[in-house]
């Protein structure tokens, strides 16, 4: 960025202002440890994760004697940035004399960020370089001049489903292939690479979304991928650490005490909206998405603060707080997604909606189909008519709570968004209400909640929801179709009703997908 002004900070197309990168990746592919955390430089490959610092002299031959350079960082700044130069010079803390070359020299430094903005740290760092005089013998010498130079540590970036993806993670367990089979068949008629993580390595694990979430960090000189690794520590707690930290692959997270976290720390409770405009307000990096208990409940479950803390403190996508604690798992994934469309936004939000699934089963019913029932074909699963849900009043009942829940976070994302009724579609979804272990009333999804789905390009992977079938097609299948693929989506539906379903989760919860970065630079955001 501009050099002028290097002692202030500025966002925007004509801002100016030096950029850090956290050092959170590892050129020691088989000795794991962040390179941040390493007090020298081990590769030569790694002064690329770094920004380069110069210092231009201009002076006599030589310093008179007792004068001399300094470079010195305040105690605060220093536990977030470390110098070298080259691999030898390191100063993490206070100050470290500087050589003088005589004339005009120049010498370059290297500077890394050791940590990100967070609740504690604005992300702004400064580095001085001042130039002594000594007093008098036995008296410290004091400063004539000083340069300084701010940096800004890059923020840690989330992709939406909008964005091109480049590589899909799927767990692999004992009671999955024909789930693990329609995946592989969905990714590599997409174009993508498929990486399963293997039933030696999650330990049984298979909510692959809800360990991480992928994004990246960036600067003018150098970019790449970083996974956020969720404080929910489940058997796939390492997966994140040890498969996927590694050259140019940064790894970061945030510790929370076991008592502090819920299932709404769980990732399929992350989400990003594409870019978005509100009120004349440009989000070109879209806005974050969480789930939490309603603002006026007096208990319930939250996103730990040390995450929330952290996704705010990024400053570049401004997150946006759902109610979620009314379902049994508590995610946002499971009443919401984006697809990408060719029109309007260039995409759309989709919402679960048991007033379209009600009205879709009242219509099989005119149409003579009453009959017709859902979960046909499955073992040990007792199939129902459209009939017999439509006359149970308790069923009806519990699907207006959850309309109810829906439509107040529809507000929301609409107010915050900056969305109307055209950018979303409905889609037919029914929900029950089953008691947790707090006696408290909290939805499921009736049948495979079908907008818990894997967005790949232009292609859907979507829970099969082995609805009624009309003529010997799934309705719930052909409404789903009618909705998508007027937008160029293509519906692959994808049988996980045993391996995923019956355990409270689906398509989306199961996989993950690293995505390319925005080509919106960060530092050009109007803040």
């Amino acid at each position: 960025r501009e050099v002028l002004g290097r002692a202030s900070w500025t966002w925007g197309p004509n801002g100016h202002g030096a950029i850090l990168l956290v050092n959170c990746d590892t050129e020691r592919r088989y000795r794991k440890k962040l390179d941040s955390e390493s007090d020298h430089v081990s590769e030569r490959s790694d002064l690329k994760d770094m920004s380069v610092m110069v210092l231009r002299t201009k002076g006599p031959a030589k310093l008179p004697e007792g004068y001399k350079l300094t470079m010195h960082i305040s105690q605060g700044d220093a536990e977030s940035v470390r110098v070298f130069k080259t691999r030898s010079f390191e100063m993490t803390v206070l100050s470290q004399e500087v050589p003088y070359l005589g004339g005009t020299g120049e010498m370059n430094f290297y500077a890394e960020g050791l940590r990100f903005p967070d609740k504690d740290f604005n992300g702004l760092i400064r580095i001085h370089l001042s130039l002594l005089e000594p007093i008098s013998t036995g008296l410290p010498e004091t400063p004539i001049f000083t340069d300084t130079v701010v940096f800004r540590v890059a923020p840690w970036i989330m992709t939406p489903n909008t964005l091109q993806p480049s590589e899909v993670f799927v767990c692999s367990t004992p009671d999955n292939f024909h789930f693990l089979r329609s995946m592989k068949q969905l990714v590599a008629s997409s174009g993508y690479k498929l990486k399963i993580c293997h039933a030696y390595l999650n330990r049984g694990d298979r909510w692959m979304q809800d360990e991480l979430e992928f994004g990246y960090i960036d600067s003018p000189h150098h970019r790449f991928p970083v996974v956020l690794d969720s404080p929910r520590d489940g058997e796939l707690m390492d997966f994140p650490y040890s498969e996927l930290l590694g050259p140019d692959f940064g790894y970061v997270t945030r510790f929370a005490e076991k008592k502090d976290v819920s299932s709404l720390d769980s990732f399929g409770n992350l989400e990003v909206s594409p870019p978005v405009t509100v009120n004349g307000k440009h989000f070109p990096l879209g806005r974050i998405i969480i789930g939490v208990a309603f603002p006026t409940a007096t208990k319930g479950r939250n996103m730990t603060k040390v995450v929330q803390d952290f996704l705010w403190a990024q400053k570049v996508q401004e997150p946006i707080a759902l109610f979620s604690d009314w379902l049994y798992v508590g995610h946002v994934d499971e009443f919401m997604t984006f697809v990408p469309a060719p029109d309007r936004k260039g995409f759309r939000l989709l919402l679960a909606s048991p007033d379209a699934g009600l009205k879709l089963f009242r219509g099989l019913h005119n149409d003579g189909h009453g009959q017709a029932k859902l979960f046909e074909g499955l073992k040990d699963e007792e199939q129902i008519t459209v009939d017999e849900i439509l006359k149970d009043e308790g069923l009806r009942a519990e699907n207006n709570y959850v309309q109810s829940c829906i439509d107040w976070n529809r507000d929301v994302l609409k107010r915050e968004l900056g969305l109307d009724e055209e950018d979303i579609i409905d889609l037919p979804i029914l929900f029950k209400l089953v008691v947790d272990n707090n006696a408290e009333f909290r939805a499921l999804a009736y049948y495979p909640d079908m907008v818990n789905m894997i967005v790949l390009g232009k292609n859907l992977g979507i829970p099969k929801p082995f609805g009624p079938k009309v003529n010997g097609r799934c309705a719930l299948e052909a409404e789903m179709c009618s909705l998508l693929e007027s937008l160029g989506l293509s519906c692959t539906f994808i049988n996980d009703f045993a391996s995923y379903h019956k355990l409270l989760g689906e398509v989306h919860c199961g996989s993950n997908v690293r995505r390319e970065p925005f080509d919106f630079k960060w530092w050009n955001l109007e803040m």
